[in-house]
C-alpha cells in the first residue's frame, strides 16, 4: 500500500513538472504540443503494441476520441500559451478553475443533477482568479489563455468517460495522443502565417526537455497512477491529483523565484484557491465514508 501511495504522488508531482518544463523549453506553445503530442502518440503506440493492449475501436468511436482529442491538444495549446504570455504560477492558478467548469458543464453535457456544493467551491476559485485578475492586469492575456485552457480540460475527461464505457485506457490514449498530433499539425501552416519568427526545430537542450516532457511527465506519469489505481481507491487517485497546481506553483516558486515576480494580490487570490481545495477534499473524504 504505501509503494502505492509513493507511485501516485509521484505521478502528481512529475505532472506539476509540466509547467516548469513548459518555460524550460524555448519553443512557442504550438510546437512545444507539437513535438510532445509526437513523441508522447509514438511511444505509447510501441509500448501499448507490445503489451498487446491495443484494442480494435469503431468508426463511432474513432470520432468521440478525435473530439475529446481536440479539446485535450487545444487545452495543451493554451495551457503552455499562458505560461508564455504570463507565467507557470498564473497558469497553474487558472488551471484550478477546471473544479469551477466541471461543477457546470459535467451536469449539463451528462444530464444529471448539480452538486450545489460543487459548484459554490467552483465559485470561490473563481473569485480567486478574478481577484488576481482584477488587480494584476500585466499578465491579462495569461491569465485569459488560463482560464480558456481549465474550460477545455474539463470537457475533455468527461467525453473520456464516456469513452472508456467501450474501450480500455491503453486504447484510449494512443488515439487520443494520435488524433491530438494531426490536429496541431494542422494548425502549424496558420501559426507561420499568424506569427512571424517561428523557430519549427528544437534546440538540442530543447530536445532533452521535450523527451523529459513526453516520456517522464506523459507516458510514466500514466504507469505510476495506472499502477497506484490498482491498489488505492479512484476517489485517493482523484484527491491527490487536486494538489498538482499547489505543487507546480511551489516548484515554480523554487525554480524560478516567481514569487519575487507577484504581488501582493496574487497571494490574497491564491490563497481563496487553496481554501476551495481544501473544503472539496473535506466534501470528498466525507462522501467517501458515507458509501
Amino acid at each position: 500500500m504505501r509503494k502505492a501511495f509513493y507511485q501516485l504522488h509521484g505521478a502528481v508531482l512529475l505532472a506539476g513538472f509540466t509547467g516548469i518544463l513548459g518555460r524550460l523549453i524555448t519553443l512557442n506553445e504550438l510546437m512545444i504540443v507539437f513535438y510532445r503530442l509526437l513523441i508522447t502518440a509514438l511511444t505509447m503506440f510501441l509500448l501499448f503494441s507490445w503489451k498487446k493492449a491495443i484494442e480494435k475501436t469503431t468508426s463511432k468511436l474513432k470520432l468521440q476520441i478525435l473530439l475529446a482529442a481536440i479539446f485535450a491538444a487545444s487545452h495543451w495549446l493554451t495551457f503552455y500559451g499562458a505560461i508564455k504570455y504570463a507565467n507557470v504560477s498564473i497558469a497553474l492558478v487558472c488551471f484550478a478553475l477546471i473544479s469551477f467548469f466541471t461543477a457546470v458543464l459535467e451536469p449539463v453535457i451528462l444530464q444529471k443533477k448539480f452538486d450545489g456544493a460543487e459548484v459554490m467551491l467552483g465559485i470561490l476559485t473563481l473569485l480567486g482568479v478574478y481577484i488576481i485578475f482584477h488587480f494584476d492586469t500585466q499578465y491579462t492575456t495569461g491569465i485569459i489563455m488560463g482560464v480558456i485552457s481549465a474550460l477545455l480540460a474539463s470537457l475533455f475527461p468527461i467525453l473520456n468517460r464516456e469513452i472508456l464505457r467501450n474501450t480500455n485506457v491503453e486504447t484510449l490514449l494512443v488515439w487520443q495522443q494520435s488524433f491530438g498530433f494531426l490536429f496541431i499539425a494542422l494548425l502549424v501552416p496558420f501559426y507561420l502565417k499568424w506569427e512571424e519568427g517561428v523557430r519549427l526545430l528544437p534546440t538540442l537542450k530543447d530536445w532533452g526537455w521535450l523527451l523529459v516532457l513526453s516520456w517522464f511527465c506523459s507516458v510514466w506519469a500514466f504507469q505510476l497512477s495506472g499502477a497506484a489505481l490498482k491498489k488505492l481507491s479512484a476517489f485517493t487517485v482523484n484527491l491527490a491529483f487536486n494538489l498538482e497546481p499547489v505543487y507546480g506553483i511551489l516548484l515554480a516558486f523554487v525554480v524560478y523565484r516567481e514569487d519575487q515576480l507577484l504581488n501582493k494580490w496574487f497571494y490574497v487570490g491564491l490563497s481563496f484557491i487553496l481554501i476551495a481545495l481544501g473544503l472539496h477534499m473535506l466534501l470528498l473524504k466525507r462522501r467517501s465514508r458515507s458509501l
